[in-house]
C-alpha cells in the first residue's frame, strides 16, 4: 500500500504522539507500506516553524533529512496534475494544504493517512 501521510500524522508519527491511532501507527510501519510525504507537507512545516506555531529540533533542513531517514519516507513533488486536482475538489474543506493532500492521494492513488474527519468528505482512502 503507499501511503500519503497528512503533516500531524508525520509529526505524531516521529514523536511518537500518542494521539496517532494504533491502526496508522502499524500501517506506517509496515515495511511493505511505502510511506510518502508531501512537499506541501514540509513547506507547511516551515510556515508554522517560522510563525512560531511549531518548534522542531534543530534547523528545519537538517530536521527533515533526519525525519526522511529515521521515518524512511519518500518525498511526494507538486505535480501539476495535483493542481489540476484541487481545482476539481467540492469545497468540503478549506485548508490549502490538505486540499492539495487529498488532490495527490486521489491522483496517484494513495491512501491517505489523516486524523482530519473533514477527509472523510471525499472519495479517497483513508486511514485515522
Amino acid at each position: 500500500m503507499r501511503l500519503l501521510l497528512d503533516t500531524h500524522v508525520l509529526l505524531w508519527f516521529v514523536d511518537g504522539d500518542a494521539r496517532l491511532s494504533e491502526v496508522a501507527r502499524e500501517a506506517i510501519g509496515d515495511p511493505a507500506n511505502e510511506r510518502w510525504v508531501s512537499v506541501a507537507s514540509a513547506w507547511e512545516i516551515a510556515i508554522k516553524t517560522s510563525l512560531g506555531k511549531l518548534r522542531i529540533d534543530g534547523d528545519l533542513e537538517e530536521w527533515l533529512v533526519r525525519v526522511r531517514r529515521a521515518a524512511r519516507i519518500e518525498w511526494l513533488s507538486i505535480d501539476p496534475r495535483h493542481v489540476v486536482g484541487v481545482a476539481a475538489l467540492p469545497w468540503h474543506h478549506r485548508d490549502p494544504f490538505d486540499r492539495l493532500l487529498i488532490a495527490q492521494a486521489r491522483t496517484e492513488g494513495m491512501t491517505l493517512v489523516s486524523a482530519d474527519e473533514k477527509m472523510t468528505a471525499y472519495d479517497v482512502a483513508r486511514i485515522a
